[in-house]
């Protein structure tokens, strides 16, 4: 087994000189800055090795090992337009990590939105954050936020019940805290979605 680290490219706030510091020997990135339904060359996967084994020339002793992910389009899940198009880039990008001996790529397959929290940074007890997902908070996003056409039916009288009280209790502020956390999307993601697109 191989400790690997989650890293978003250049831009990432951590360094993969702090993640060597972890005991990690390994990196988990995907090319970010690459579109949505663009093929990945081997030219920029390489460049991106390259960065993960040399970061400003100095020897990491890292490898990139694991892509997360080669991004699954809106067109491919809901095999609408470009759709064909896509999955022939993705295809591409699968080979084309192959070739830069890359050959383990994991992803997630949602609707919409690859993933989601209602919370990105939730004080735990120790002193540290972590990204947390709360049901009811979830629901009042999608009830009495998004306003999402027969949401309501989607949920018991009792979750609804509870929801109704925390979502009185929420201020604006709190409301927009929500509502950004749950269209975040991970970091370094291509796609920014509005309220209205993720009703549509």
């Amino acid at each position: 087994m191989k400790q690997t680290w989650r890293w978003f490219g250049p831009s990432d706030a951590i360094s993969i000189g702090e993640i060597r510091q972890t005991g990690a020997t390994g990196i988990v990135s995907a090319l970010h800055h690459v579109p949505t339904g663009e093929a990945w060359s081997v030219d920029h996967i390489k460049e991106r090795q390259q960065q993960i084994a040399q970061p400003e020339g100095v020897p990491s002793g890292m490898t990139w090992d694991v892509v997360e992910s080669v991004p699954v389009s809106e067109a491919i899940k809901s095999q609408t337009g470009p759709m064909r198009q896509h999955i022939e880039a993705y295809k591409t990008s699968l080979r084309s990590l192959a070739e830069c001996g890359i050959h383990t790529v994991c992803y997630n397959f949602m609707p919409v939105l690859d993933w989601t929290r209602t919370d990105l940074s939730y004080p735990l007890p120790h002193g540290g954050n972590a990204m947390r997902f709360d049901l009811i908070d979830f629901v009042v996003f999608d009830c009495f936020i998004l306003c999402r056409k027969s949401a309501e039916q989607d949920y018991s009288a009792e979750i609804l019940e509870t929801t109704r009280a925390r979502f009185a209790d929420l201020n604006d502020a709190d409301r927009q805290i929500l509502s950004t956390n749950i269209v975040a999307g991970l970091p370094g993601a291509n796609d920014n979605w509005s309220l209205e697109e993720v009703n549509r």
